[in-house]
């Protein structure tokens, strides 16, 4: 059973959210703001976790940027609610590790779709010892990537970025999410070194695979392939 982790400091969008994932057979915790929510993410490790940008104490994208800077908690999936709808609180979001980003008011449909989605993608990738995008395949357990069948090697750095980008296609990496998983926070490297790393990848793959989100980070991006 899978767990779910959902933060609002409205109860009628707990009741709400959760009524409707019980019968779709998660696992439900509840919190009411960032701090609480962080206590209970440590301790029960939820697969999922729904937060409300808008809370008391901690808002949603500082509770996002703590759970990806918490090893066991960062590959968690995590998708954020909020009514407001301007450019920059999407952004703002996305920028700090979300998933995925959703408006309120909630259509249930549309939120259970995108779960789905993204469970699938995490799935793919740590259920398989291979992924196929497009004319790529990546085979994790040889660390090798074959385009058209044909093999391209990797130096064990760029295949390791490249992994990470392929685990959730279409999500914005952060410079800095790219950093800690690939090279590790203890490790000091130059301000240049992900970008030469990217260019090289690029080079080698061709196609325009990876974009670039200018002072943000990178993405994945399927329309591409």
């Amino acid at each position: 059973m899978m767990k779910m982790l959902l933060v609002d400091d409205e109860p009628d969008i707990i009741e709400l959210l959760q009524y409707n994932f019980k019968k779709e057979g998660y696992e439900i915790f509840s919190a009411g703001n960032g701090v609480e929510a962080l206590e209970i993410a440590k301790k029960e490790l939820p697969d999922i976790i729904i937060l409300d940008v808008m809370m008391p104490i901690m808002d949603g994208v500082v509770t996002c940027r703590n759970i990806r800077s918490t090893p066991e908690l960062k590959d968690k999936i995590v998708i954020l609610l909020t009514a407001r709808g301007e450019e920059y609180s999407e952004v703002a979001g996305l920028e700090n590790g979300a998933d995925d980003y959703i408006t309120k008011p909630v259509k249930l449909e549309v939120l259970k779709a995108r779960i789905k989605a993204l469970v699938k993608r995490v799935r793919k990738v740590s259920d398989n010892e291979e992924v196929k995008i497009g004319n790529l395949k990546i085979s994790f357990s040889e660390r090798v990537v074959y385009k058209e069948g044909s093999p391209i090697h990797l130096p064990k750095k760029e295949f390791k970025l490249l992994a990470l980008l392929v685990s959730k296609p279409d999500k914005l990496f952060t410079r800095q999410e790219i950093f800690n998983h690939v090279w590790g926070a203890e490790q000091v490297i130059g301000g240049r070194t992900i970008d030469v790393h990217i260019r090289k990848i690029r080079e080698k793959l061709g196609g325009n695979y990876i974009k670039t989100i200018r002072s943000v980070g990178y993405k994945l991006e399927t329309k591409n392939f």
